[in-house]
C-alpha cells in the first residue's frame, strides 16, 4: 500500500478529464470496500506530476513526507516501485502529464496548486492521449455490449453514478490509481473506452482482477442479451424493408404521382362501374350490383345441403339459398379417407357425398344463363397480400414475381405460415415487407374463426361469408404503385376504400381522391371520356387503326371475332397488307376481351398468309398482348385456314349481358321469321 501523500492539482483535473472522456474506468468511491482499499483511499494516490528524484527519496524514506520539488514535469525518466518496497499493487499512473519544459524553480506552499504551464509536447504519441476530445453525441449513451465482451472489462453502473461528466462536471478529488503492471498506458478500444494493460477480462465477462467482479457491468450485459432474446415487438425496420416501402411509394414528378394506370368508380342508385385506363384508353370495365346474392356471388362462403348426387355425371348438386342449385364436381371435393366406407385409392363421389349432408363450400364461377354456379369445397380467404387456404398444406408464391423476390418472400413464408392452414403469396407482395404479410396473415385467420363459428350456429343452407364491394374488391386485386390516382364519386365508398388502402398501403393513401359530379359539372366517366368508350364496346363492329375492322358475334357454344382489311388496302403487295392488318388486329382482340369480359372457348378468323413466319409473329405477338391480362388464357397455333383457336377463363356472363337483355320478339335470334310466307 502506498503512503504517498497527493497534492492537489490542477494537471490532475485535467488529466482526470482526459481520461474520462476516453472512456476511462474507475471503480465507484460508493460501493463498500475492503478495509485495505478504504486505507488506501483515505490516503488517496501520489500525483503523476512529481519528479523523478522526488518519488526516489520518498520510496527510500519509508514512506516519510518530504516537500515535492519542481522539477521535470514528464516523468519519464521514473522509476517503478519494486514488490520488496510493498508497492505490488503497482503506483504507475494513468494520468498523463504534459511535459511543461522542466523548471527547476523552487518549491511553492502546500495549499497552492502547481500552475499549469502551457507548451508544445515533443512526443506526439503523449500529445493524443492528453487531448481531451470535445463532448459528441451518444457519449452519455451506455455503449453495446455484444455477446462478446471486447478485451477490457465493461463500465458497471456504479462507476458510471461516480465517474463524474465527461464535459467537465465536478468530480471527486481522490481518484483511486488503476491497478495494474504494465507501465500505466491506456490503450483505447473501438468504442473510445480506455484501460489499464493488466486488466483482462475473463470469459464470463468479469475483470481477472478486479476483486468486486463488476457485477454491475454484467447484470447490463445479461439483461440486454435477455431483451434481445425477447418476443417479437414493434423493431424498427431493416434497411432492406425501407428500400422495399420506399419502391411502393410509386413515383412522382413535379409533386403530382405518375403512373400507367387510372380508376374511375362510378355509384348510381342499384349499380355501381368501375373503370380501369391505361394512359386515355379504357382496357377494363366493371359492373356490379350491391347486394346482388344471385348473380354476383363469385368468391361467397357457403353452408350447402346436398340435394342429390349423380355418379354418372361426378357431380352433386348442392342447395346454397339461392333460385338455382349449384354443382360441385368430383375434382372439387375436398374429404378425409377414414370418414369413406369404400376404401380405395379413387373414391368415388357417391361414396363421399349423401344426400342432405351439410357442406362448407365456395362460389368459384357465377350462375351464367340456365347453368348454376360452380362450387368448390378448398374454401379460400383472398387478401391484399396472400391468400389463406384453411385446413390446407398448401403452400405456394406467385409465378410471376422475379426470383430473387420469390426466394425473399419464401423465407418470409416460412417463419409465417400457421401450422394448419395453408398460405399462397400473391403478386401484390413483390415490396411486401414480413409486418405487412403478417398482419395481412392476422386479419384471415380472424375472418376464418368468424366463418367457423358462424357456421356451428346454423343447420340450414346460409350465407357465411360475403365479397367485399366492387370497388374494394378490385383495389384489393389491382391497385398498386403503377396507378397515378382512383377517383370515386360517393362519399360513402370513397372513406371506405381510403381507410382500405390506409391499413394495407399508407404510402398510396393519398391517391384516393372523391370527385364531386355537382362542383364539376359533369360525371366522373364524361369526365374522363370513360362514357363513349363504354358505348364502343357494345358494338359488334371495331374498327382498326389502319382501316381494318373486327366483328364480334357471340353463340351458344363459344366466341367468333373476324378480322376484315375494311378500308386498308395497303401500299406495296397483298401479303404485307395482310399482315400488318393482322398484327393490328391481334393487339385489339386482346384488348377486347379484356375490356368486354368475354370469356370460354373463342376462335379468330385472321386474314391467310402465304409465308408461314408472318403467320407465327402474328401468333407471338397475340401472346404477348394477353400477357397483360390477369385471367387465364391458353392461345394454340394458327392452323393451315388462318383460324386461332384459344380459351379465356369465363367468370361472368360479360359486358353485354350487363348492358342489355333478351329481345322479346326474336328471342335472342336477331331475326323475325314471317310466318305468313308458311301458309
Amino acid at each position: 500500500m502506498d503512503d504517498k501523500t497527493t497534492e492537489p492539482d490542477h494537471d490532475s483535473k485535467a488529466s482526470s478529464i482526459a481520461d474520462d472522456s476516453s472512456g476511462g474506468e474507475t471503480p465507484s468511491s460508493a460501493s463498500s470496500p475492503s478495509p485495505a482499499s478504504s486505507a488506501e483511499h483515505e490516503s488517496s494516490v501520489a500525483d503523476a506530476d512529481g519528479g523523478e528524484g522526488d518519488q526516489a527519496e520518498s520510496l527510500a524514506g519509508g514512506g516519510a513526507q518530504r516537500k515535492r520539488k519542481r522539477g521535470s514535469r514528464g516523468g519519464q525518466g521514473r522509476k517503478k516501485p519494486s514488490e520488496a518496497q510493498g508497492s505490488a499493487d503497482g503506483d504507475n499512473a494513468d494520468d498523463i502529464a504534459i511535459d511543461g519544459g522542466g523548471n527547476n524553480g523552487g518549491t511553492l506552499p502546500d495549499e497552492l496548486p502547481e500552475p499549469i504551464r502551457e507548451g508544445r509536447v515533443r512526443d506526439v504519441t503523449v500529445a493524443e492521449r492528453s487531448l481531451v476530445r470535445k463532448p459528441q453525441i451518444g457519449d452519455t449513451r451506455a455503449p453495446m455490449v455484444p455477446p462478446i465482451a471486447p478485451p477490457g472489462p465493461a463500465r458497471s453502473s456504479e462507476d458510471e453514478s461516480s465517474g463524474g461528466s465527461v464535459q467537465g462536471g465536478p468530480r471527486s478529488g481522490n481518484r483511486r490509481r488503476k491497478r495494474g503492471g504494465g507501465g500505466g498506458k491506456p490503450s483505447g478500444d473501438a468504442g473510445g473506452r480506455s484501460q489499464a494493460k493488466g486488466d483482462r477480462p475473463s470469459r464470463d465477462g468479469q475483470s481477472k482482477r478486479d476483486g468486486s467482479g463488476n457485477d454491475g457491468g454484467r447484470a447490463d450485459r445479461e439483461g440486454q442479451r435477455k431483451k434481445r432474446r425477447g418476443g417479437r415487438g414493434k423493431s424498427k425496420p431493416t434497411a432492406a424493408e425501407l428500400d422495399l416501402i420506399e419502391q411502393r411509394k410509386g413515383r412522382e414528378r413535379n409533386g403530382k404521382p405518375i403512373g400507367r394506370y387510372f380508376m374511375c368508380v362510378q355509384v348510381r342508385p342499384g349499380m355501381a362501374q368501375v373503370g380501369v385506363l391505361e394512359g386515355r384508353s379504357l382496357i377494363e370495365h366493371y359492373v356490379s350490383r350491391p347486394a346482388d346474392d344471385i348473380s354476383q356471388i363469385h368468391g361467397n362462403i357457403y353452408l350447402g345441403r346436398v340435394q342429390n348426387v349423380l355418379p354418372g355425371m361426378e357431380a352433386a348438386f348442392v342447395d346454397i339459398a339461392t333460385p338455382k342449385n349449384a354443382v360441385l364436381y368430383r375434382g372439387d371435393v375436398q374429404y378425409d379417407a377414414e370418414d369413406i366406407e369404400q376404401k380405395g385409392k379413387n373414391a368415388r363421389i357417391e361414396d363421399i357425398l349423401k344426400a342432405r349432408q351439410m357442406i362448407m363450400c365456395q362460389v368459384t364461377k357465377n350462375p351464367i344463363g340456365a347453368k348454376g354456379a360452380r362450387l368448390t369445397q378448398e374454401v379460400s380467404l383472398p387478401g391484399r397480400f396472400v391468400v389463406l387456404i384453411p385446413n390446407s398444406k398448401t403452400y405456394g408464391i406467385s409465378k410471376r414475381l422475379p426470383d430473387d423476390t420469390r426466394k425473399r418472400l419464401r423465407n418470409i413464408l416460412d417463419r409465417v405460415k400457421p401450422d394448419q392452414h395453408g398460405l399462397i403469396v400473391r403478386t401484390a407482395a413483390e415490396h411486401a415487407t414480413e409486418a405487412d404479410l403478417e398482419a395481412d396473415m392476422n386479419i384471415l385467420l380472424k375472418q376464418w374463426d368468424d366463418i367457423e363459428r358462424q357456421a356451428a350456429k346454423v343447420d340450414r343452407p346460409a350465407l357465411l361469408y360475403r365479397e367485399p364491394e366492387l370497388a374494394v374488391r378490385v383495389i384489393r386485386e389491382e391497385f398498386n404503385s403503377d396507378y397515378r390516382g382512383v377517383v370515386i364519386d360517393d362519399r360513402r365508398l370513397y372513406e371506405e376504400v381510403r381507410e382500405y388502402v390506409q391499413a394495407f398501403n399508407p404510402e398510396l393513401a393519398d391517391r384516393i381522391e372523391h370527385y364531386d359530379a355537382v362542383a364539376e359539372g359533369l360525371t366522373v366517366f364524361e369526365r374522363f371520356h370513360v362514357h363513349e368508350q363504354v358505348h364502343k364496346a357494345l358494338d359488334r363492329k371495331v374498327w382498326l387503326p389502319s382501316g381494318g375492322s373486327l366483328i364480334i358475334e357471340h353463340t351458344e357454344a363459344l366466341t367468333v371475332i373476324d378480322v376484315n382489311t375494311g378500308k386498308n388496302v395497303g401500299k406495296s403487295n397483298l401479303e404485307a397488307t395482310v399482315f400488318h392488318n393482322n398484327l393490328e388486329a391481334a393487339e385489339e382482340v386482346a384488348k377486347q376481351l379484356r375490356l368486354r369480359d368475354i370469356g370460354g372457348i373463342i376462335v379468330i378468323d385472321f386474314i391467310d398468309m402465304e409465308i408461314k413466319d408472318n403467320r407465327a409473329s402474328v401468333v407471338a405477338a397475340f401472346r404477348d398482348a394477353l400477357s397483360r391480362d390477369k385471367t387465364r388464357t391458353q392461345v394454340f397455333d394458327i392452323t393451315e385456314l388462318g383460324l386461332v383457336e384459344m380459351t379465356r377463363k369465363r367468370i361472368g356472363e360479360g359486358l353485354l349481358t350487363e348492358f342489355s337483355e333478351i329481345c322479346p320478339d326474336c328471342e335472342g335470334r336477331g331475326v323475325l321469321v314471317d310466318d305468313t310466307l308458311l301458309d
